[in-house]
């Protein structure tokens, strides 16, 4: 089961969130004169999906969320996607690829979980599986293990060290390369050296971890190019927005540029934290706004950094289920059902939000509360394997996702 726990003081030494790689090219998609490239973005916590994508042309909508709804005439205008749908504002790096048919959004989805735990969330979207539970294996890793390899890749330089915390995900037999960069500021040489002295004694396994993150950082400091620089997977610093930025640009940035590199792994994993709206959600000027935007400057590293290789790259945004409808009394969401997933790349069929509304009226919500979801998740990610990097049915609707037989994949996402 994955380790969602809060971290341990080893835990926030020794490791955090990651990016994972797999060191190998899918043999098919490259038989057929492609060479794909896949990064899965995690949002943990759930996410306001109403409030990223406005559903400005039903007419409930500015009912639900009066004065807090965003419209296309307000102080902080929505930016139109087509007649009845409208994207944060801060988000115009996703608008712009949306315009240019390199972004495309898939509205009122969810994993089949349909209770209210971010564990049991996170464990279901991560595992792939229809319920949460003891999974050992992640439906990336599992897809990955479906796929016939054309070579391994050899990546030049060090190999990256491997924290004790793996996220679901990835975790499995197929192997992977990883980054484990830390969630505390670098300390000082003389105080890692303390540090070390001190473990060896105490604990040499995490002794030897401290050792091999010192190392990894120096080699970055150095401009290593073998390296992903270490940001991704800190919680978020609260009431900083520059530095939100800057630390999701560089992790998706750095991501970015290891896939695209000619002897890189061709598909990745990173997660983000903290997007767990309860109170004071600001979804035009406040917290959410601000992760918004980080996110978006993420993209837009990701596509600078992944070069020519952008054309056929897709970014998948994905998290464990939605916020409620309505704004809470401290101005918030409570956890919800119904969110969207973000797709981004040169290789999508993009310009298009994809959505079966279900409608804003109180008999409409999921237990009248909930925007209901009326597209399977796995569907989206079904389609996406299956004709980005070639995943057969059988494998999809057995290994990959079991027990979705009856959840077909999406057709007519990529280019």
């Amino acid at each position: 089961m994955t380790s969602l726990h809060a971290p341990t003081r080893r835990e926030l030494l020794a490791t955090s969130g990651v990016l994972f790689a797999w060191p190998f090219l899918p043999k098919l998609a490259r038989a057929e004169g492609r060479d794909p490239r896949m990064l899965t973005v995690i949002l943990r916590g759930a996410l306001d999906g109403l409030a990223l994508v406005a559903p400005v042309g039903d007419p409930e909508w500015a009912k639900l969320r009066g004065d807090k709804a965003l419209t296309l005439d307000g102080k902080t205008p929505a930016l139109p996607l087509d007649s009845f749908f409208a994207l944060n504002p801060a988000m115009p790096n996703l608008h712009r690829l949306y315009r240019a048919g390199e972004a495309a959004i898939v509205h009122a989805c969810a994993t089949p979980y349909r209770e209210r735990s971010h564990f049991d969330g996170q464990d279901v979207l991560e595992s792939g599986l229809p319920n949460p539970g003891r999974a050992e294996t992640g439906w990336l890793n599992r897809a990955l293990g479906s796929l016939a390899p054309e070579a391994r890749v050899k990546p030049q330089g060090r190999a990256f060290a491997v924290g004790p915390v793996t996220p679901l995900v990835v975790r499995g037999p197929t192997p992977v390369m990883s980054w484990t960069p830390t969630r505390i500021q670098p300390a000082s040489e003389d105080t890692m050296a303390r540090l070390i002295d001190l473990y060896h004694h105490t604990d040499a396994d995490l002794a030897r971890a401290i050792e091999a993150r010192r190392d990894l950082t120096s080699l970055a400091q150095a401009g290593d190019p073998t390296v992903i620089a270490p940001t991704e997977g800190r919680t978020i610093p609260q009431g900083f927005p520059a530095q939100v930025r800057a630390f999701f640009a560089e992790a998706a940035g750095t991501a970015a540029k290891f896939l695209a590199r000619d002897d890189g792994p061709r598909i990745g994993a990173l997660a983000f934290n903290g997007w767990d709206t309860h109170v004071d959600e600001g979804a035009e000027s406040g917290r959410l706004a601000t992760l918004l935007g980080a996110l978006d400057g993420a993209l837009a590293a990701a596509e600078k950094s992944m070069g020519p290789a952008w054309r056929e790259t897709i970014v998948t945004v994905v998290t464990e289920f939605g916020r409620t409808a309505r704004i809470n009394g401290t101005n918030g969401t409570d956890h919800g059902t119904g969110t969207v997933a973000l797709l981004a790349g040169g290789a999508l069929k993009g310009g298009r939000v994809i959505a079966d509304w279900p409608g804003l009226k109180a008999a409409d919500l999921y237990e009248g509360r909930d925007l209901a979801a009326t597209t399977d998740l796995r569907a989206v990610l079904k389609g996406l394997l299956k004709d980005h990097l070639r995943v057969n049915d059988e494998a999809l609707a057995t290994s990959v996702f079991p027990g979705s037989v009856d959840v077909k994949a999406m057709t007519r996402l990529v280019g």
